[in-house]
């Protein structure tokens, strides 16, 4: 008789939620619930459609991104890598902190319920014989990679999980296998489409991330929320070529710089995962009339949180504020961000871009070697007008109000 992972697994994840990792942001805040809307109206850009992108609408295959969202999670170690801690401590190393980031950063509309199997899976082969190394590919055709290791896992579990009552699946390595992060760091998600492969419940095996070594800084845990941010359908912001250049978003998005202190997800992240309702987004289309409009700052629940200025039909240019908040304690320069979004951009080449207000500063917040600093400064403050000269498509900030927001007036697009 099979029986499949259910309620009693839950109840080992409350245990050992009770266990909060370090960095861990604060949980007491008021944060209001119900459910977000997906990107709709003429500034939600279409584009690539068959990968993680800046697309407003995600494609079918992702997983959810609001609502309940239950995660498998799952711990593997090798012949030549044992554990040597237990599940549970390393299943605390990333939650309830995880859960909380989630629920704090999408204003209580993602309930991100992780149920872990705490046992250690035990690879047949050592880590090297699976030649898990950075862009290590999913290839069917291959016994090694990581369709190799994922039948291991799969055929572990099949007999006691039904992978139908999950959305997205963690396979978090004991530390000890591969590089430590601050060498080389291998974690990668494998979302959407199809990867070739199913398991016993008829599903396919996709969504999945695999966690290697430990991250750094105060907010670890955040890799996690950084790969699971890739099943909901966004691109890294990083330069996946390493090219030897500023950052395209820097400390501003999870999705570039996820390590060291916490930050929060952009605006257009958050519209595109289901974050916001329809009245948090105010759109300019082309030709309109300049208009003004008041910004809550991410960090903080309720109000207009961006304005989106479509400057062809795959670019816009986007404004929102930001201050220091639970999820931003790095800002030190609050104001205005206003950044560039390329839906035709693919992941990894700079599909988001910051457009940096202070250029060549140096930045404001220089006391993390984790951050950064050229763009910490890059907000725009009252008085400082932004104009894209090939459009005419403006931001200018007029006032900071004394309950912390900000009034900006934005002009269309001409062209």
């Amino acid at each position: 008789m099979k029986l499949k992972v259910s309620a009693v697994l839950a109840v080992g994840a409350a245990t050992a939620a009770a266990a909060i990792a370090l960095g861990s942001p604060p949980n007491a805040v008021a944060i209001p619930s119900g459910p977000g809307a997906p990107p709709s109206g003429p500034c939600a850009l279409r584009g690539i459609s068959n990968d993680v992108a800046e697309s407003a609408d995600t494609p079918a295959g992702f997983a959810r991104s609001s609502g309940v969202v239950r995660a498998l999670t799952l711990f593997i170690d090798f012949p030549d890598a044992r554990a040597t801690m237990s599940p549970h401590a390393r299943f605390a190393e990333f939650f309830p902190a995880a859960t909380d980031y989630f629920r704090i950063s999408s204003y209580g509309r993602l309930t991100y319920h992780p149920i872990p199997l705490f046992q250690w899976i035990r690879m047949s082969r050592p880590l090297a014989a699976y030649g898990i190394q950075r862009g290590a590919s999913f290839d069917p055709a291959s016994d090694s990679g990581y369709h190799a290791l994922s039948q291991e896992v799969v055929r572990a579990v099949d007999p006691i999980v039904d992978f139908r009552d999950y959305d997205v699946i963690n396979v978090i390595a004991s530390p000890n296998a591969g590089p430590p992060a601050t060498r080389t760091v291998l974690s990668v998600t494998f979302s959407g489409g199809d990867m070739g492969m199913k398991t016993a419940d008829g599903v396919p095996f996709r969504n999945t991330s695999f966690i290697w070594s430990r991250q750094t800084g105060v907010s670890a845990f955040r890799v996690l929320n950084h790969e699971n941010a890739h099943s909901f359908g966004l691109p890294d912001l990083y330069y996946t070529d390493e090219r030897r250049a500023t950052p395209p978003v820097g400390h501003w998005d999870p999705m570039d710089e996820d390590w060291g202190p916490s930050n929060d997800f952009v605006g257009w992240h958050k519209w595109k995962l289901g974050w916001l309702s329809p009245d948090q987004v105010h759109c300019a289309p082309h030709n309109g009339t300049p208009g003004e409009h008041t910004l809550t700052p991410v960090s903080t629940p309720g109000g207009t949180k961006i304005v989106v200025i479509p400057t062809s039909p795959r670019t816009a240019l986007v404004a929102e504020a930001r201050t220091r908040g639970l999820l931003d304690p790095t800002v030190c320069r609050p104001g205005v961000l206003v950044y560039r979004v390329a839906t035709d951009v693919p992941s990894g080449r700079g599909p988001l871009r910051i457009v940096d207000a202070t250029p060549h500063s140096g930045g404001c917040y220089k006391s993390s070697k984790f951050v950064e600093p050229e763009l910490t400064d890059a907000t725009f403050l009252p008085g400082d007008t932004y104009t894209d000269h090939t459009t005419g498509a403006a931001v200018t900030v007029l006032t900071e109000n004394p309950d912390g927001t900000y009034r900006v007036r934005v002009t269309p697009a001409r062209t």
